[in-house]
């Protein structure tokens, strides 16, 4: 067959016959509409920014090696037209609505029988949201969400792409969960998973976890950066059409963060991280994220063998876990979004005789606070602690991070280091600046009512705080980390040295 059969004519047969192939191929793709046309991205797992080429250095958020190879397939220009006249042909086209013509009252939110639970995700289960629940293997995730499921009125279907139907019928019936609402349904494929839900329309469905779920429409496997992102975007445009609410797990990487890209908790509405050691009772439901309330509320919940609790009174139930005074501990409010928590810190000093560097070990508290607490006891409170071992762990498996336990820190460290406990019934708050002063911190009322309601006598607050006194507990304010340290700590007077500096001379 020639080339000019093809309606082109050029000098070189062979190089005609490639080229000829190529647009004729390319003609009957177009024609067929059956191959649809990919695009190769790199995007971001820290800021979710899209490039198109690859760099070591992320040209938004400026992070290394984050960049990773994402595909976006672009449906063929058949099945493009298609959907553009089933839309324009649509007998009720989309249209604006004015804010005030909306009632937040017609999708009421489904509230839980656990109250730490309606607190975290703003007053209940919103209709139609999206909710990624993260957290360490182990830490309960699975167990959480099934105690949801038990707690809704309604039918509720529980996705599993790990685990078989019989396994979660195992966790269901540990936990006292069994009940003929809660469907399962153990698959991976993400049309089959929405089918199910558009066609049962439960209260509530569950995805355990986003990592495992896969298009078949989009190349790569489970896991990767195409099919969570795709996957997620998904079930998202899926539970605001039909209003079924959908929470979906996520694996975690070995820096505590949602495995996939950043994108994904950009995606969702809500974010919650399951906080806590496996090997202690309590853990934390943090709200990361929440377009439907606070992003700074906290839940409580104990493991036990029958699952989780939850932990109505959390300051009662971390004092219960707390030792007898000694030298090293101080109890210390936090403000955990609204709730006030009465939180002990123990510390532990010890001198080392060699010429090796001191450990800075700490759990449950920033390591770098802890450099920082350490030289301002050096310089301005006369707490020398640069040639001893430090260790502070904060009890109960709880993570500080605001800084109103500064004080409570200096002073659990000045008290180890001069082995002198502090008084029965002390709590401590204040912030400590470079300079040794002693900052005032927000909503310190509620912190000591809520210190005066578990019996505690006696409170050191920074000076300058006008705040009530709650009745019964005696208040004491202070400017500097040195004069709390001479109050709590004073040094004993020697009656030896007394009586020698009172001696007059005899002439």
């Amino acid at each position: 067959m020639s080339s000019q059969a093809y309606g082109v004519t050029l000098t070189t047969p062979g190089v005609a016959l490639l080229f000829t192939g190529a647009v004729v191929n390319d003609a009957r793709t177009r024609q067929a509409g059956c191959m649809p046309r990919s695009t190769v991205t790199f995007v971001c797992a820290q800021c979710g920014g899209e490039t198109l080429r690859w760099a070591g250095q992320c040209p938004y958020c400026q992070a290394w090696n984050t960049l990773q190879e994402f595909e976006v397939r672009k449906p063929p220009p058949g099945r493009r037209g298609k959907e553009a006249r089933s839309v324009s042909s649509s007998p009720s086209p989309a249209r604006a609505t004015p804010v005030t013509e909306i009632s937040a009252e017609a999708a009421p939110r489904l509230r839980l029988e656990w109250g730490e639970l309606n607190r975290v995700l703003g007053g209940g289960i919103v209709p139609g949201s999206l909710v990624l629940v993260g957290g360490e293997p182990g830490v309960g995730k699975s167990t959480l969400l099934m105690h949801a499921a038990h707690q809704i009125e309604g039918k509720v279907l529980y996705v599993s792409g790990e685990e078989s139907n019989q396994q979660v019928q195992m966790r269901a019936a540990r936990l006292g969960a069994l009940s003929p609402d809660i469907l399962l349904l153990a698959e991976n494929d993400l049309d089959v998973i929405a089918d199910t839900i558009s066609a049962e329309a439960p209260q509530l469905a569950i995805v355990d976890s986003i990592q495992t779920v896969a298009d078949s429409a989009i190349s790569g496997s489970a896991g990767s950066v195409t099919q969570v992102r795709e996957s997620a975007a998904r079930l998202m445009r899926l539970a605001k059409e039909t209003g079924v609410p959908i929470f979906l797990v996520g694996h975690v990487t070995k820096e505590g963060a949602i495995a996939g890209p950043r994108v994904l908790e950009h995606i969702v509405d809500t974010v919650l991280y399951l906080e806590g050691d496996r090997r202690q009772e309590l853990r934390l439901l943090r709200a990361m994220k929440n377009r439907f309330g606070s992003a700074e509320e906290i839940g409580v919940f104990a493991m036990g063998e029958r699952g989780l609790e939850e932990v109505p009174d959390p300051s009662a139930a971390m004092l219960s876990q707390a030792g007898t005074a000694s030298a090293g501990t101080a109890v210390v409010v936090v403000m955990e979004g609204t709730r006030p928590l009465l939180i002990e810190i123990q510390s532990l000093v010890n001198k080392r005789n060699d010429s090796v560097p001191p450990r800075r070990v700490a759990n449950g508290f920033d390591v770098n606070r802890v450099h920082m607490l350490l030289a301002v006891l050096d310089r301005r409170g006369q707490t020398p602690l640069g040639t001893h071992d430090v260790f502070v762990n904060v009890a109960g498996g709880i993570r500080i991070t605001e800084p109103a336990a500064d004080l409570g820190l200096a002073l659990s460290l000045a008290g180890n280091q001069r082995s002198q406990p502090m008084p029965e019934g002390l709590v401590v708050l204040g912030e400590l600046g470079l300079a040794g002063e002693v900052r005032r911190v927000s909503q310190t009322e509620r912190r000591l009512n809520e210190a005066a309601r578990h019996g505690f006598t006696h409170a050191l607050i920074p000076s300058g705080s006008r705040t009530g006194r709650p009745a019964g507990l005696h208040v004491r304010e202070v400017r500097t980390v040195a004069e709390a340290i001479s109050v709590l700590f004073p040094k004993p007077i020697h009656s030896g040295a007394f009586i020698e500096e009172a001696e007059v001379p005899v002439s």
